[in-house]
């Protein structure tokens, strides 16, 4: 997955365990709480570990 990511040009900010318990979204949370600081974070999920990542965009422009 670290290939993905660096193809995507993104860095992982934080992981979360895809196991959390219903009605809870930690990983969404996270993401939106980093979005109301004005950074461009969205929420994949990584199958290989069963985990959702949030990641920041990067502008290699």
């Amino acid at each position: 997955m670290p290939e993905v990511i660096a193809a995507m040009g993104a860095q992982v900010l934080e992981r979360f365990p895809a196991g959390a318990p219903r009605g809870s979204w930690p990983a969404e949370e996270y993401a939106a709480q980093r979005r109301a600081q004005g950074e461009p974070a969205t929420v994949v999920m990584d199958l290989n570990s069963d985990a959702f990542l949030v990641v920041l965009q990067r502008d290699d422009d």
